[in-house]
């Protein structure tokens, strides 16, 4: 008789919309059990292997660690917010904190929490979602375009760190993807400034998060054995020019 595989432990912040929102519903297709975190609940999204927890990474998540499961298979630290392409001079200390405590300091105490237990059962699959502007500047503005280098810099020393305790660790760097977050690009001044992008990005268009979390999917299946600390650009040949 053929066992049926154990259903995977899946963890994603951001849920509720954009890359996060499509992971979720990805994994969920896949048969996995998700858990989903995010400051606002996810609309119409509702699966019997989904449960939510409304928080804000910013804030003491003591309380949301209590109320997850002690380990997952599978984390995507994906929650994300934008910075306005601010440069430093127009950013208050709020701001630059608060992109910081939520697009790298909420990555770290996740890790922080779980890594243990996945070091213990010698598996598990952690994935940070990094950005384009983890690696050249005029992705963000300061406080975004330092909080995705310093990302990027956590995500390859955490997997040499822990290269041969069974954890695979990988970070996933989008360019344009058309988002909640870059909604504006398409609102503001008739759309120009996403006519723009589309434009300067070599393949001509912006990405959908569906594409963003098909190669999450290839990540977490476990087909990506020897690879091991990438960090992935898909970003429609941005970062060619």
């Amino acid at each position: 008789m053929k066992n049926t595989p154990a259903k995977r432990q899946v963890l994603v912040t951001g849920c509720a919309s954009g890359i996060g929102r499509a992971q979720t519903e990805l994994f969920l297709e896949n048969g996995d059990h998700v858990v989903g975190i995010d400051k606002q609940a996810p609309s119409s999204l509702t699966h019997p292997h989904f449960f939510f927890i409304q928080a804000d990474l910013t804030t003491d998540l003591t309380s949301v660690f209590f109320a997850l499961p002690h380990t997952f298979d599978i984390i995507c630290n994906t929650a994300g917010i934008l910075d306005d392409y601010k440069p430093l001079l127009e950013l208050t200390d709020t701001e630059f904190e608060t992109v910081f405590q939520t697009n790298l300091l909420a990555v770290i105490n996740i890790t922080r929490q779980f890594l243990p237990q996945m070091i213990d059962k010698q598996s598990g699959i952690i994935i940070n979602m990094c950005s384009i502007a983890s690696f050249v500047a005029g992705g963000g503005g300061a406080a975004y375009t330092t909080a995705k280098h310093a990302l990027a810099g956590f995500t390859k020393q955490l997997a040499l760190d822990y290269a041969r305790s069974g954890v695979q660790i990988f970070g996933i760097a989008p360019g344009a993807v058309k988002t909640g977050m870059t909604q504006a690009d398409f609102n503001d001044n008739n759309g120009k400034m996403a006519e723009w992008v589309a434009n300067e990005t070599p393949v001509g268009r912006w990405a959908d998060p569906i594409e963003i979390a098909e190669l999450t999917l290839f990540l977490a299946s476990g087909k990506a054995s020897y690879m091991h600390g990438e960090i992935l650009k898909i970003d429609g040949g941005w970062t060619l020019k």
